[in-house]
């Protein structure tokens, strides 16, 4: 049960663009009044993950707990939509404490770029030609060469998303580990990614970027033409997600290991 403050009764929300997103917020703030983002003691996010990721970047200063309902396309990081007892559910809600991982990204002009990522950083390639990466783990080389689509680094909470559908592995919440997993590698063909430690420092060298430019993404943060990116887990900043009772993160991140 979520106990950070006495009996939640201030809240704020963000809504997406999405029509439905929109209604729900005027009814909602009808209901429940909205107390403003400097008094309100939990954030609730209306739409989908994407809104949901936006709203932790934007909140995470704050140290605002984030109860997302799904009124949007993909809600895995969201709970079911209803307008009754939201405050009740609310102090009821399990919390989820992720950690995110600090990109520093320097591009062709030498500009360093830094960002955070609580789902994925990836490497993407931005012509028709293949991506030549070289990763290095802890200062160590460890793939001289890899020919790909790009590559990604994934933490736990963001296992499920583009790093599934890159045939990378589910991790557990509290597994304290990352998912490195590559995007449609062709050479090696038969290589399938790694699972590191959380305090692993990753580096990707492009090679041939002048030929071969790659961007790199930090959720929804992203670098164009870059030569190096450096990645690890910032464990100084947090965030608290809140789930309803019997379907928190953990929960759902076990079931997505079942399903069909």
């Amino acid at each position: 049960m979520f106990k950070a403050e006495p009996f939640v009764t201030r809240l704020t929300f963000a809504a997406s663009d999405r029509p439905e997103a929109q209604e729900a917020l005027a009814r909602l703030t009808q209901l429940y009044g909205d107390a403003g983002r400097e008094r309100a003691q939990v954030v609730v996010a209306l739409g989908g993950d994407g809104l949901m990721l936006e709203t932790i970047h934007e909140h995470m200063a704050s140290g605002k707990p984030i109860y997302g309902m799904n009124r949007g396309s993909v809600g895995f990081l969201m709970n079911e939509y209803s307008e009754d007892d939201l405050l009740e559910r609310i102090n009821a809600a399990e919390p989820s404490v992720i950690h995110p991982l600090r990109m520093a990204a320097v591009d062709v002009a030498g500009e360093v770029h830094e960002a955070l990522a609580f789902n994925e950083v990836s490497l993407l390639r931005q012509t028709r030609q293949t991506a030549k990466l070289r990763i290095s783990v802890d200062g160590r080389v460890r793939l001289g060469e890899l020919q790909c689509d790009g590559a990604l680094i994934s933490t736990p909470a963001g296992s499920t998303a583009y790093n599934l559908s890159a045939h990378g592995p589910i991790i557990p919440l509290d597994a304290r580990i990352l998912a490195l997993t590559p995007i449609s590698a062709f050479r090696p063909r038969r290589w399938r990614g790694a699972l590191l430690a959380h305090t692993a420092k990753v580096t990707f060298e492009v090679l041939e970027s002048d030929k071969r430019p790659v961007s790199a993404v930090a959720d929804n943060f992203e670098v164009r033409k870059v030569q190096e990116v450096k990645v690890a887990e910032d464990r100084s900043v947090s965030i608290t997600m809140l789930f309803d009772a019997e379907r928190s993160l953990e929960e759902r991140v076990l079931a997505e290991q079942f399903s069909a």
